[in-house]
């Protein structure tokens, strides 16, 4: 009976602590945003704190508007007004702690393609114009190059953003025109590009490597499965 009386004892222990487990890993509700913005961007700034940007406003107009989110109150407030409103653009924590938000889709351009960036500081909480890209990129993929510069690319079309000048330049092609492909940095400099869509409706498998010091893309391995709108995260051991 003894025995059958700490393993009972074992059990409860055992669900308390399972149970304790889940609830930690439970989400849970925060404060709500000021605007409803489908199709911005979620940026986490050095001081912890989190840049919600742009997107689509109820009616389909392009969002303007930023908030930034503080975790320690739980609490969305609103911050300096990206004047041109913008959706599926992309943003970037550069070294500076400035956030780098460049092309997507916003008013009065034809076929409404964003050539423009803005810069956003946090000291300052507002945002101003930095060099423009040379095309308009609708959807673009960016991610930030050991050099400090930033990828930014959509279709075989390449662009570099330099901080230190604040300007765009043209670098090279990709071999695959991708759309909604991860781009991921890689300890040695280089960035992977992997999948994406081309056109509507095809999936790469295909994946790619760039290099700062040659701005070349070269082919690299085939993935298993192919796909897009994925996320790519470069592990401890080096694996992507």
């Amino acid at each position: 009976m003894k025995a059958n009386g700490n393993l009972s004892l074992g059990l409860v222990l055992l669900s308390l602590g399972a149970s304790r487990s889940a609830q930690a890993q439970s989400w849970s509700f925060t404060g709500n945003m000021h605007y409803y913005r489908p199709l911005h961007t979620a940026t986490k700034l050095q001081n912890g704190q989190v840049l919600v940007a742009g997107g689509r406003e109820i009616g389909n107009a392009y969002q303007n508007t930023a908030e930034v989110y503080n975790p320690s109150t739980g609490v969305f407030t609103l911050t300096g007004n990206l004047n041109t409103g913008r959706e599926y653009h992309v943003a970037t924590l550069l070294p500076s702690g400035e956030v780098l938000i460049a092309g997507g889709f916003g008013p009065g351009t034809c076929p409404d393609c964003l050539s423009s960036a803005k810069l956003y500081n946090p000291s300052t909480e507002q945002f101003t114009v930095t060099g423009s890209m040379t095309t308009g990129i609708c959807i673009p993929t960016a991610t930030l190059l050991d050099n400090g510069r930033v990828l930014v690319f959509q279709g075989t079309l390449a662009e570099l953003y330099d901080p230190s000048a604040g300007t765009f330049s043209v670098t090279g092609s990709l071999n695959a025109p991708r759309t909604f492909a991860s781009a991921t940095p890689l300890p040695h400099g280089k960035a992977l590009i992997a999948g994406g869509l081309r056109g509507s409706s095809t999936d790469f498998r295909s994946a790619e490597l760039y290099d700062p010091s040659t701005a070349a893309f070269t082919l690299t391995g085939i993935m298993d499965t192919a796909r897009a709108y994925h996320t790519g995260t470069l592990m401890n051991n080096g694996e992507f």
